[in-house]
């Protein structure tokens, strides 16, 4: 009988795509992770991985038997939990996928969940906004936090959250100016931005090329705390969201202007698939947010 443990690793594996990682998430060595996997092909009778000096991925069974290990896991973790909110408390781990802009949102609205849901834990993994459709996708994301135009409709419920702004954080010394800025102007500045394949800077970088404009990228990173931490140094302006200047508040020896000309603004949503049975933790989310309109 295949054990829901070994559905587990050859899901790890599948994410992963690399033995040593999905062993290190599972909590096993690699040996053992691979001798589960090998133990899991003799009792099915097929190939579930190509192997060669390292990991080549899925044969044709193994990417079929990995679907239907997710539906069986997701099943297993829904029925688990409303085992739990059948005795009144809603419990488990819910997985949630966030794009760096909506990092700090996503705080305030966990602590919302958590002040009505206690037993709840939410593991924040920051990602793109591909990753996160990707992984919604495959089952490995609970829901994800990210841009409402980047996100299909299809097999999942999407719930507007904010509208997402952009402002520039430039050292105090770079600028004696207090209002907003166009980005004309911005494109002038030393910049630290996020790395290219970001949703974020791919929205930045068509701004400038709509205007014609080549900036100057100093420095690109994968999340906006050292892009900040520069502009406090006075090493390099950023632009960030509106709402993560909000949360942190006011950072010595920088300002923080508006960016006009134009005024640009992101739709930010909830997305999480449509399944049945729904996971108690994910209602629990949703209820949430709707509560916040």
């Amino acid at each position: 009988m295949i054990e829901i443990r070994d559905l587990q690793l050859l899901s790890a594996l599948a994410r992963h795509r690399h033995f040593a990682k999905a062993a290190e998430e599972c909590g096993i060595s690699q040996p053992a992770f691979s001798m589960r996997i090998r133990n899991l092909e003799d009792r099915l009778g097929v190939s579930i991985v190509r192997r060669a000096n390292r990991f080549q991925g899925l044969t044709e069974e193994g990417e079929m038997i990995v679907q239907r290990a997710r539906r069986i896991l997701d099943d297993t973790k829904a029925l688990e939990q409303q085992v739990l909110a059948a005795k009144g408390e809603i419990t488990g781990t819910l997985i949630l996928g966030v794009i760096p802009t909506a990092i700090a949102f996503t705080g305030r609205l966990t602590k919302r969940l958590r002040d009505a849901h206690p037993r709840i834990v939410t593991r924040i993994e920051t990602m793109s906004a591909t990753a996160i459709q990707h992984r919604l996708d495959e089952g490995s994301l609970d829901a994800g936090i990210t841009y409402g135009d980047s996100i299909g409709t299809d097999l999942r419920q999407v719930q507007p959250l904010y509208e997402e702004t952009y402002v520039l954080l430039v050292p105090s010394h770079m600028i004696d100016q207090s209002g907003p800025i166009p980005w004309a102007r911005v494109a002038e500045f030393p910049l630290s931005l996020l790395e290219p394949q970001m949703q974020n800077r791919r929205i930045l970088d068509r701004i400038f090329a709509e205007q014609g404009l080549h900036p100057d990228v100093v420095a690109e990173t994968s999340g906006f705390t050292a892009s900040m931490v520069m502009a406090r140094e006075g090493l390099a302006a950023t632009v960030v969201p509106r709402v993560l200047v909000r949360a942190l508040g006011d950072l010595e020896d920088t300002k923080v202007l508006p960016l006009v000309d134009p005024v640009v603004s992101k739709p930010i949503c909830l997305a999480t698939l449509t399944r049945d049975p729904e996971l108690p933790t994910v209602e629990a989310l949703r209820a949430v947010v709707t509560s916040l309109r």
